[in-house]
Parts: C-alpha cells; sequence; structure tokens
C-alpha cells in the first residue's frame, strides 16, 4: 500500500511538473499594453499650474516651493542658480517681503513625454518689484518648466526658467 501511495505522489508530480513546463508548445509572451495617460498628465500639470501661481500670487513661500521637486532647479536671468527646494523657498521668502511683488503665470502650452515621466512647459508670467525708488517695475515675458512625475504620481517642477523673451 505505501507503494502505491508513493508511486502515486511520483506520478502527480511528474503530471503537475509536465504542465508547468506548458507542454502545449513554444508561446510567444506580448508586452503589456502602454496606457497612455498624457492627456490626464497635461490636465494634472495645468492644475498644479494654477494652484502653483496662486500661492505665488498670494506671496506664500512654503506652498509657492512646495511646486518643486528636492533637486530642482530655477535659473532667473542675472542670478545664481537656485539649486534645491529649500534654496527656492528662501529665494522666494526674500522676493514676498517686497510690498511691490505681485507673479502670476498660466502655461501656453503643455507638452507631456510618451513615457509619462517628463514634460515641458512654456507660458506667460508677469512680475512685479519695486525698483529703486520704491516704485513698482513690471516684467511681462516668458518661462520654461521642465516637469517630473514623482513615485506618488504627482508632478514637480525639475527646472523653473523664466526668460526675458517678450513674444
Amino acid at each position: 500500500m505505501i507503494l502505491r501511495v508513493l508511486g502515486f505522489g511520483v506520478c502527480l508530480s511528474g503530471a503537475l511538473a509536465l504542465a508547468s513546463c506548458g507542454g502545449s508548445g513554444p508561446t510567444t509572451s506580448q508586452p503589456a499594453a502602454v496606457v497612455d495617460t498624457r492627456a490626464a498628465d497635461e490636465a494634472a500639470i495645468r492644475a498644479a499650474d494654477l494652484a502653483w501661481s496662486k500661492a505665488a500670487g498670494d506671496k506664500d513661500p512654503v506652498r509657492t516651493a512646495s511646486f518643486y521637486a528636492d533637486n530642482a532647479v530655477l535659473m532667473v536671468a542675472g542670478s545664481p542658480i537656485g539649486t534645491g527646494k529649500d534654496a527656492i523657498q528662501k529665494g522666494f521668502a526674500g522676493m514676498m517681503t517686497d510690498p511691490k511683488f505681485a507673479l502670476s503665470f498660466a502655461p501656453t502650452k503643455v507638452e507631456v513625454s510618451k513615457a509619462g515621466d517628463l514634460a515641458y512647459e512654456i507660458g506667460d508670467y508677469e512680475i512685479t518689484f519695486s525698483d529703486k525708488k520704491g516704485k513698482p517695475l513690471t516684467t511681462k515675458a516668458k518661462y520654461v518648466v521642465v516637469w517630473g512625475k514623482q513615485a506618488d504620481g504627482s508632478w514637480k517642477a525639475l527646472v523653473d526658467a523664466p526668460t526675458s523673451t517678450t513674444n
């Protein structure tokens, strides 16, 4: 009886092993279909822009800097490169103490990569500072932002480069 049970167990194990080998012949596996999320990603970036511009308009340096990745770079013409979210936040905090400071911006184009991990944006901004006499000095120009999708699915600015280009 023991030999019969052992024999049955060996046969069953062999049958399972053969079945797991895919005895139906060679198969070709298809790569998983990549879902195109570019439209949703663009909408998420545009929504982030609205909140980001509002934070800047509210003169809130903490909220303004929260839209940057930890290793982000801010490249303002005529100024040293701001590297890292903390440095960028300190820069905004300094600018926002100016009573005439105002900043608003909006994208005119958002382009998301097919891979869905990077995007760039071109837009218009308007910034106002006090000049040396305390009068408001306003600049209207273009900017470029490079966005990166984060592990949690959110989008953060990796590079922010306001320009002096006006058209």
